[in-house]
């Protein structure tokens, strides 16, 4: 299994947005390794849903319902969509101020790399995630 974190703005699409359709297309990736990494998704993978700009905190895990495919809103075969479903809403939010300031989290993919919308997390720093969810 891997272990990933994709970005959404709330006031576009939230965690609530999310829970309530039930699934998600996560289209209009338009960045390389943001795409690359959506590539690298395997059904049952484990995401944390992350709000950006507003709140700026990790609030829930989804899984991967479905693999990379053709993304629907363009033509250009450059782009892939994956399929998520949530999980659960963290018991508490986990914000990017707590983790910036938790040395064991100092590589996150989301600090080094702030600006990419889809990254990477490892297996570790999953679980330290979820233990200051708690």
């Amino acid at each position: 299994m891997n272990y990933w974190l994709v970005k959404s703005e709330p006031f576009k699409y939230s965690w609530d947005d999310f829970v309530k359709e039930g699934k998600s297309v996560w289209d209009g990736v338009r960045n390389y390794q943001a795409r690359n990494n959506m590539k690298a998704m395997k059904k049952g993978d484990w995401v944390f849903f992350y709000h950006s700009n507003e709140g700026v905190e990790v609030v829930g895990l989804a899984e991967i319902s479905k693999e990379f495919y053709q993304d629907p809103t363009t033509e250009d075969d450059r782009w892939v969509v994956v399929e998520l479903i949530p999980i659960k809403k963290l018991a508490k939010t986990v914000t990017l101020k707590s983790m910036k300031s938790d040395e064991r989290l100092s590589n996150l993919a989301l600090i080094k790399q702030s600006r990419l919308s889809v990254t990477p997390v490892l297996k570790a720093e999953f679980d330290i995630i979820l233990s200051l969810a708690e």
